[in-house]
């Protein structure tokens, strides 16, 4: 949901650091749309853009009950946990405000921040969609990235619906999430919307 990707379907680098968590340069030039609408969750200031773009923005927690996102996009660390105190890059009030599941090889101590709780699971992704499906209590879970997870749940056949933003930028080599978004018509159907921000958000939802 929301997901973001460049022209040619780049949606990150490969060499993600503490302060480069996208793993790429000027990664502005991905979210920028949403970050410029009056819903943005971040927002510290009034005013933003209404609108098509808002309306995404707008829609990011609606019925969701829990989040999964794998372990690159919770943080940089690789192997084993050298460091519990560091509780990744979402602050002291992480967006997601519900239980969030991380896939890992390498689980810890689950713990919340707020009103997120996070919780570190080593599992496929049938085993962890149905962990979060118990934690969001009938309500939808949210598929929230990287691109790697995205397409561990896409060769699973375990995605209903999909919201793409793609930004008017090329950035040629990094994690892709795929050469063009006809490769999903054969599971889902698509319509593409073009936003006056320049993004166009694909919408693909299960034939």
């Amino acid at each position: 949901m929301n997901f973001m990707v460049s022209s040619d379907g780049i949606a990150a680098g490969v060499h993600q650091t503490l302060e480069r968590p996208f793993g790429i340069d000027r990664v502005e030039r991905l979210y920028s749309w949403a970050g410029a609408t009056a819903s943005w969750p971040n927002r510290t200031e009034p005013g933003g853009s209404r609108g098509l773009d808002d309306y995404f923005t707008r829609d990011f927690a609606r019925n969701i009950g829990a989040e999964i996102m794998g372990r690159n996009k919770f943080g940089p660390q690789r192997g084993p946990w050298q460091d519990h105190e560091w509780q990744g890059w979402w602050g002291d009030e992480p967006p997601f405000r519900t239980p969030v599941f991380v896939m890992t090889h390498h689980p810890r101590p689950s713990f919340s921040l707020s009103d997120t709780t996070f919780h570190f699971v080593d599992g496929d992704p049938v085993t962890v969609l149905e962990q979060a499906r118990e934690a969001a209590r009938g309500m939808d879970v949210r598929l929230g990235g990287g691109v790697t997870t995205v397409r561990q749940f896409l060769d699973a056949d375990l995605v209903d619906t999909l919201h793409v933003a793609v930004a008017p930028v090329k950035l040629e080599s990094g994690l892709r999430l795929w050469d063009s978004p006809d490769e999903l018509r054969d599971r889902f159907h698509l319509e593409s919307v073009p936003s006056p921000s320049g993004v166009t958000h694909h919408l693909f939802w299960r034939r």
